[in-house]
């Protein structure tokens, strides 16, 4: 079954924070390159967090190729084609966890696309701040995606997308894939984390033939709901909700701050309003993806 299908057919849980399970595993990702480092040091460890998310539940494992970016990673000494490498390679740790867990057929992977300003290191994927256009941004995305997709995922999980001209950038980079992808959105006080309207990204992300679901992820479980609603105000396409614990990111600090708050209480409004991709996103555990699904099997 394709995931499409499978989404035809009901609400698919998510995994969780990779990150945040990497680290409770022992590992660092302290340096600028955050989980990247992991891809190229340590592998196995990757696919162990991706067979513990399974294990939880989760039917999408999200890969760790969030922060990867080929002027990162030239600074550590490698060219673009072993940079294109490591991003096949975090397509493949998935799938190997996934077939480890005998979930073939009935599990899938999504390459994760994160933004610009994730490879920076600074924070700016939260405010979209880049100056940079819309031409641009699609110059920079487009090697990534390419290679992405040629890993063979089974979607592209476009996310944490903070500006409208990101998202213009990314939905104009599809053509010509051959990989469908969601789009989802970083967003605060009802609005994309540049301040932009959700109803425009929303608008422009579902016109996209490419784009088979819209949403939000990382961004506190109280933004979601009204998202949503924004968000099936312009498209009948299927909805994707996977939220942060509660805590917020302190990039000055590279610390999390705040308290969490259970996601299962949420899950069930989140199916009723469209939701058919549902999960966590930073400092969301297996633990956690486990009461999620138990609440998605319940919605």
């Amino acid at each position: 079954m394709s995931l499409l299908d499978a989404i035809d057919s009901g609400p698919v849980v998510l995994d969780g924070g990779l990150g945040t399970l990497l680290e409770s595993r022992g590992n660092d990702l302290s340096s600028s390159l955050w989980s990247a480092q992991l891809l190229l040091d340590r592998p196995r460890e990757i696919r162990a967090a991706h067979a513990e998310f399974f294990e939880a539940g989760a039917r999408v494992a999200i890969t760790s190729s969030y922060q990867v970016g080929y002027e990162a990673l030239e600074a550590e000494g490698l060219d673009a084609e072993a940079v294109d490498l490591l991003l096949t390679r975090s397509v493949l740790l998935a799938r190997h966890a996934r077939d480890d867990a005998g979930l073939a057929g009935r599990a899938w992977i999504a390459a994760s696309v994160g933004p610009y300003g994730a490879t920076l290191a600074d924070g700016s994927e939260y405010t979209g701040d880049y100056g940079l256009t819309v031409a641009e941004l699609r110059s920079w995305h487009r090697r990534r995606l390419q290679a992405l997709a040629a890993a063979g995922p089974d979607i592209l999980a476009i996310e944490t997308i903070p500006s409208l001209a990101e998202v213009e950038a990314l939905t104009a980079e599809l053509e010509g894939l051959g990989t469908p992808a969601w789009v989802s959105v970083t967003a605060a006080g009802g609005a994309l984390r540049s301040g932009d309207a959700l109803t425009d990204a929303f608008a422009v992300a579902a016109a996209s033939p490419y784009v088979v679901a819209v949403g939000v992820n990382c961004c506190d479980a109280s933004e979601v709901g009204a998202a949503l609603e924004v968000a099936a105000s312009v498209t009948d396409k299927p909805l994707v909700a996977y939220p942060n614990s509660g805590e917020a990111w302190d990039a000055r600090r590279r610390a999390w701050t705040g308290r969490s708050e259970p996601l299962e209480d949420h899950v069930r409004s989140w199916v009723a309003a469209g939701a058919r991709l549902v999960g966590g996103c930073c400092r969301v555990s297996p633990a956690e993806i486990r009461a999620v699904a138990a609440a998605v099997g319940d919605a």
